[in-house]
């Protein structure tokens, strides 16, 4: 499967963002059908050192088992110990040029929220990007301000054969104004987390 679609479904998530175990939300998400998940260990409650490492091989090993592309967020240090497929950065993190260097054949995605980060990155070195945040978000607490669908198409437009992943805000009520931006895929957080029904929530992405 092309990139594109394997970024259909895409689940942020760390233990910091789960009132129950991550390993049976993560389990129930796959079942409801993602094609992405990003290990995502950062802020306030979450793990540290060896602890981290643990769910992540956990959750790693869920994917892999069920070909859910695995993806650490931000840690260059994570990607060879969890062996993921990828990494995903923001503007503040690791220069993806770098990042290049160190894993060339990694899956690399960058987030975008504006024409100055657009023009300032270098997006010919990425996988994918993310755009967003989209709609405002409260699972993020340095989070931007929101910037709209309207970014989406921008994004789109400038770089078309490139990857884009909606990002921030998205829930299962608007997913579909997001595709219809011209996002490959959205990604969630707390829509599939914090879900009644977690099968039903990726169902309805």
């Amino acid at each position: 499967m092309k990139l594109s679609g394997r970024l259909r479904k895409y689940l942020i998530m760390g233990s910091q963002n789960c009132e129950r175990d991550p390993v049976d939300i993560l389990k129930e998400a796959i079942d409801g059908g993602i094609t992405a998940f990003q290990y995502r260990e950062k802020g306030p409650g979450s793990l540290g050192g060896e602890a981290k490492l643990e769910l992540g091989r956990k959750l790693r090993d869920l994917c892999r088992k069920h070909n859910v592309l695995f993806i650490v967020n931000d840690d260059s240090g994570l990607v060879e110990p969890l062996e993921a497929d990828g990494i995903h950065v923001g503007q503040d993190d690791v220069d993806v040029q770098e990042l290049r260097t160190l894993f060339p054949k990694k899956v690399i995605g960058l987030s975008i929220s504006n024409e100055d980060e657009l023009e300032r990155s270098a997006v010919e070195v990425v996988d994918y990007l993310g755009a967003g945040p989209v709609f405002a978000t409260s699972t993020k607490v340095d989070a931007k301000e929101a910037v709209g669908v309207e970014w989406i198409t921008r994004v789109k437009r400038l770089h078309p054969d490139l990857p884009l992943v909606g990002i921030g805000g998205i829930t299962v009520e608007n997913a579909v104004e997001v595709i219809g931006a011209g996002a490959d895929g959205v990604s969630v957080i707390s829509a599939v987390t914090a879900a009644s029904d977690v099968r039903e929530a990726v169902n309805g992405l």
